[in-house]
């Protein structure tokens, strides 16, 4: 990998671009917190583990802010989806950057233009939206602001391409491709076990067996999890069903809860 990789943040996302990137060399993942570290250490080990793969330790340094990054040429955020939380610490971090460096949000549904400009360097800046589980999905969504300019669309597809993924570029708007696209269509699934009062298993098995997808809608709620899927919805103007909106206030939000409209 040429470039000198630095990730923001210790979720999902974060973990699984880090396992990614460990294949092809070493990087830095920022975490807010010493307890966010620890989680995020267990996660990225455990992921290498399950892939088998020969990793030297090193390749991934968990650390917990303030890092110095002055050294960092592509710099990916992957924290929340909120666009003032993501555009307060593009602003911090772009003036600890060198002119080089090259900043990325994995967001999937804010706009990338309104992002480029918090982060003060539109013209090096991109919307690098990877799919969850990281380490398995092969497509990078690649969004790029107006200014972006033509050596920040070469690192970007470069970037992708180290790490054997399929990169499209796509329009700069609400959820993009996929989640444009897909969200309706799960939302539409949560209206019909409502409407029908079917099990959440038998609707996905319905959709798996029947439609040839590796998941059931309802799962794959779950595994994005229902609040990140209410904020998606929000963002790309779709109406949320009233029982997502109840299992998100009883705090069940799929599996990183245990439990949401299946159990794990």
């Amino acid at each position: 990998m040429q470039e000198r990789l630095v990730i923001v943040g210790s979720g999902a996302i974060a973990c699984g671009l880090a396992a990614t990137a460990a294949h092809h060399g070493p990087l830095r993942l920022i975490a807010r917190s010493e307890e966010s570290a620890e989680r995020a250490r267990a996660t990225v080990t455990k992921t290498l583990e399950k892939l088998g793969a020969q990793i030297d330790p090193e390749h991934v340094q968990v650390l917990v802010e303030p890092v110095d990054i002055s050294d960092a040429t592509f710099l990916v955020e992957a924290i929340v989806e909120h666009h003032e939380t993501k555009a307060g610490v593009l602003s911090d971090l772009e003036a600890q950057l060198p002119e080089q460096a090259l900043i990325a949000s994995t967001t999937s549904s804010l706009s990338v233009q309104a992002l480029a400009a918090a982060s003060g360097r539109p013209d090096r800046f991109c919307g690098l939206h990877v799919f969850n589980p990281v380490t398995r999905m092969k497509l990078v969504e690649l969004v790029f602001p107006a200014e972006a300019s033509e050596e920040t669309r070469e690192r970007a597809r470069a970037l992708c391409e180290t790490f054997e993924k399929t990169a499209v570029e796509v329009p700069d708007i609400p959820g993009f491709v996929v989640n444009r696209l897909l969200f309706p269509y799960l939302f539409s699934a949560v209206r019909l076990l409502e409407e029908t009062g079917m099990p959440a298993a038998d609707i996905d098995t319905c959709m798996r067996l029947g439609a040839g997808h590796p998941m059931g809608p309802l799962a794959l709620l779950d595994l994005v999890g229902l609040d990140v899927s209410k904020a998606i919805g929000e963002e790309i103007g779709a109406q949320i069903p009233p029982r997502m909106e109840e299992l998100i206030a009883a705090g069940a939000l799929g599996r990183k809860s245990g439990r949401g409209f299946l159990s794990y």
